[in-house]
């Protein structure tokens, strides 16, 4: 695989007077690369959650079954956003990022088309990590094409509006579901009809994205843009090797470890509400079709202006630092998780704005944490830093939020599913507090 995604060869420097034009256009280009494609992923993601209705009424799988067959996803993602990680820190993401989408979108079309492929759990799960894996192939890459074409001073901005792709993305499935819905009368255009987009944007991938800087014949970005890292060296334009990544700048960096335990918390957050939405407004807050995924779409967009205004905090509030501002965000996704828990039904203006406040605060954390793995490591490591919270995230908060959850909401009812997100919020800040003091620190020491 390796060889199929071998990064592209560096190319003498172009004139002095032409590099300052090719840069901008060429980050324009990667940049709406990395957007499209990001948000063409989320496209192809998570509708199955919209169908598990229809599949409990249908064909009489339990919560719980649902539950195992989901985490097949989260399972999936989490190695491959790991391994797969390792392998985009040495890869082309022109190739990459769209070879990922296209698999996704193969397996969302036997979702919609073969009967077969929902007879059974065993079945629905195999398909699903199949999905989940390629799944992984994407934020990576991403991440490689950020560290290589944004420079650290402009990074946290970069991150904030490319963050916000996977929720146009994964809010348009609630839309487009309905359109289907209204076209063929048919629940499976949930997988057929989003990945139809999907394979048209994997083509746009390739057609905008590059490789380094280097390889279009410009000077790194820490050149051209003079902003230097305080512990830059010529070494970071190097390629390293696996190995060297694993063991100098991912497996020994404590800090980094505390983020990726923090994400798993996070995570459970974030796919405890979202992927259970549809299923508990219609069981338990008498939410239709439509309204379950109006709600979704409204959860996954609410988080665009949430994650712009996180970053400018961050940046603003509290001069750089990552660690705060996921705190705030965290406290107040509690005290909105606990409102959306107790408010009764017949009150859907209050679910509403619950799941609203959820979807605006929780993507905050999940790109302060995305960024904070990005600064932790030099450029070259950047995709296996991301894939080690990403790993701890899907197999650790994502899987409990599909499994754990699932069978806790079989046995003790949507209490017990809501004393579980309760308690993965207050481990969240605890985590996360736990990183402030070496932040600190090493802020201080890059403003002398």
């Amino acid at each position: 695989m390796y060889g199929i995604f071998k990064p592209a060869q560096h190319q003498p420097q172009i004139s002095s007077d032409q590099i300052d034009a090719s840069y901008k256009s060429m980050r324009l280009k990667v940049f709406l690369g990395i957007f499209i494609g990001y948000a063409g992923y989320y496209l192809v993601r998570k509708n199955f959650s919209l169908a598990m209705p229809f599949l409990i009424e249908e064909q009489g799988f339990t919560k719980g079954q649902l539950g195992v067959a989901l985490s097949a996803v989260s399972i999936a993602y989490g190695l491959s956003k790991f391994l797969m990680g390792s392998v985009s820190d040495r890869s082309n993401p022109k190739y990459f990022l769209p070879a990922g989408l296209l698999v996704s979108a193969i397996v969302m079309f036997i979702f919609g088309f073969a009967p077969w492929a929902t007879e059974s759990i065993s079945i629905i799960f195999i398909l699903l990590f199949i999905n989940g894996w390629a799944q992984g192939m994407g934020w990576p890459a991403c991440g490689r094409t950020m560290v290589h074409w944004f420079s650290g001073s402009e990074r946290g901005r970069t991150v904030s509006f490319w963050n916000i792709a996977h929720n146009i993305g994964g809010g348009l499935i609630g839309p487009i579901f309905i359109l289907g819905m209204a076209w063929f009368n048919d629940w499976h255009s949930a997988f057929y009809l989003p990945a139809a987009f999907a394979t048209l944007i994997a083509f746009i991938i390739f057609i905008l994205m590059r490789d380094t800087p280097q390889s279009c014949g410009l000077p790194s970005i820490e050149e051209y843009k003079d902003d230097y890292p305080s512990d830059y060296s010529e070494e970071h334009e190097k390629e390293f090797r696996g190995k060297e990544i694993f063991l100098k700048y991912v497996l020994n960096n404590k800090i980094l470890w505390l983020i990726a335990f923090a994400n798993a918390f996070v995570y459970l957050i974030r796919y405890g509400v979202l992927d259970w939405a549809p299923t508990y407004l219609y069981e338990v807050k008498s939410f239709d079709v439509d309204k379950s995924s109006w709600a979704y779409f409204l959860y996954e967009w609410a988080g665009i202006p949430g994650t712009l205004i996180c970053g400018w905090i961050s940046d603003r509030w509290f001069k750089g630092l990552r660690s705060p501002a996921a705190i705030l965000y965290m406290v107040l996704v509690l005290i909105a998780v606990i409102i959306y828990w107790f408010n009764p039904a017949g009150n859907p203006t209050i679910d509403m704005a619950a799941l609203v406040a959820i979807g605006f605060l929780i993507y905050g954390p999940v790109m302060l944490i995305g960024l904070y793995a990005l600064e932790l490591v030099p450029k070259k490591a950047a995709g296996t830093a991301a894939g080690l919270t990403g790993l701890f995230g899907y197999l650790g908060g994502a899987v409990v939020a599909n499994i754990v959850l699932g069978y806790t909401v079989d046995y003790y009812g949507w209490d017990g599913g809501f004393i579980l997100l309760v308690g993965g919020c207050i481990a969240a800040i605890l985590l996360i507090a736990m990183t402030f003091k070496h932040e600190l620190a090493q802020h201080k020491l890059e403003s002398t």
